[in-house]
């Protein structure tokens, strides 16, 4: 109940309810192809966007608990660690496109646009929690610093998104694979060129994140952009 009523707060009840129709019409839509073809093969993507919309749902919390004046404490620090922790799962869902890269098939159209379409709501959920965690970040240190905060977190999500495709880990194996985590990481560290994409794919993912993110803020910004040329232009006297 409490993350029903953090969501549907007046400013953020527009967004939230677009996003979960976008998301309930990309649910019936994959169990549409799963009646039709008799194959569950894209079901996997129901659970992808589902692990999309978890940090929204700790970005909301975090929130809640900086602005009840819970700042620092270990509540507001939870919650937050925990967003960053699942924020890379949000955009991941652009990698699920390997799949349609072993052949040509008779679906790989209606594939294609309906991998885009999760991957677009998965990205567009996980900027909104973003944009929320940016706003706390901005009124702690200023707005420099909430840009350098979010080129962190595109550079994080990126090696992250790496982590998660090619060396297979999870946002919980941090908790029930430790180990073999930093096992991982130590090796991408000591040897980060051993492959091509060890390095490119990071960085470029990170640098897709900042700009993609970048791109959506200046449009939230259009509306009010927009208004005030107009009202400009209404006050100004009419010469007859």
């Amino acid at each position: 109940m409490r993350l029903m009523k953090l969501a549907f707060k007046r400013e953020r009840a527009i967004p939230i309810l677009a996003l979960l129709f976008a998301s309930g019409v990309g649910v019936a839509l994959v169990i549409a192809r799963i009646l039709w073809t008799g194959n569950i093969k894209y079901g996997f993507l129901i659970w992808n966007l589902f692990l999309a919309w978890l940090p929204l749902g700790f970005a909301l919390l975090a929130c809640d608990e900086y602005h009840g004046g819970a700042r620092r404490n270990w509540r507001f620090l939870g919650f937050a660690g925990t967003w960053l922790l699942f924020f890379p799962n949000a955009p991941y869902i652009f990698t699920d496109l390997i799949h349609l890269t072993n052949q040509f098939y008779h679906h790989f159209w209606i594939d294609l646009v309906l991998i885009l379409l999760f991957a677009v709501i998965g990205l567009v959920v996980g900027f909104v929690s973003l944009f929320l965690m940016q706003a706390v970040v901005r009124r702690m240190l200023g707005r420099v610093a909430s840009w350098a905060f979010i080129a962190a977190v595109a550079g994080l999500s990126g090696f992250g998104i790496y982590l998660g495709r090619f060396l297979r880990f999870n946002s919980w194996d941090i908790l029930f694979k430790p180990f073999a985590l930093c096992e991982g990481i130590g090796q991408w560290l000591a040897h980060p060129l051993t492959r091509s994409h060890s390095v490119a794919f990071p960085f470029l993912f990170a640098t897709f994140l900042f700009v993609s993110y970048l791109i959506l803020y200046a449009l939230t910004h259009l509306d009010h952009a927009q208004l005030s040329v107009t009202a400009r232009e209404n006050e100004q006297p009419v010469n007859c």
